[in-house]
């Protein structure tokens, strides 16, 4: 049998199909929190929950998405290493499988992207210090009061960041944190006001 017979001849259900948008969608509203198209969630959740890869025409039918919204999609999903091709014995179509290992996808995001974006906060907040820093040198005491004002809310908005980066490599190196560490440097930036 064909894979394209195969593909006919497997048992559809409107509950499962139903399950399976619940889910895309609910996947998709969960990756545009994280500031990812919410397409790239649907795809994937209908890629993992599939029991046998997808060729792009069984995705658009399900997804109810364009071949050319697909394409994109998968493009940018494979750069992820969210999604991979596959080979299917008798069928010339590209196919398509989710990486399963959740935690690997979200240790892949914490770090590439939102490890990113703290240390660039980090950065701006101690170059803005070290200008405030600069300021407290000035003549005027109203001047030296706001930059020792300033000085301190800067210095714990660059504790908190170099916290947030202790977090994503403890939760990127071993896949669990420990909140001990974080409870007690809020309790401190607490005390500092």
């Amino acid at each position: 049998m064909t894979a394209a017979a195969q593909r006919a001849a497997a048992p559809t259900s409107h509950a499962l199909q139903k399950a399976d948008l619940a889910v895309a969608d609910a996947v998709g509203a969960l990756m545009e929190l994280w500031g990812f198209r919410r397409q790239l969630g649907r795809i994937w959740a209908v890629l993992f929950l599939s029991d046998r890869p997808l060729a792009a025409p069984d995705l658009c039918d399900r997804l109810q998405i364009s071949t050319g919204l697909l394409s994109m999609s998968l493009a940018e999903l494979r750069r992820w290493g969210v999604v991979r091709t596959v080979e299917v014995p008798g069928d010339r179509k590209e196919h398509f499988e989710a990486e399963t290992n959740v935690w690997k996808l979200v240790a892949r995001v914490l770090r590439e992207r939102e490890k990113r974006a703290v240390e660039q906060a980090l950065a701006a907040f101690e170059r803005a210090l070290a200008e405030v820093r600069a300021a407290l040198a000035d003549v005027d005491p109203a001047v030296k009061a706001q930059a020792r004002f300033k000085a301190r809310r800067l210095e714990v908005l660059s504790d908190l960041a170099r916290a947030a980066l202790t977090v994503l490599k403890l939760l990127v190196d071993s896949s669990r944190a420990d909140v001990g560490p974080i409870k007690a440097l809020s309790e401190a930036l607490a005390r500092r006001d």
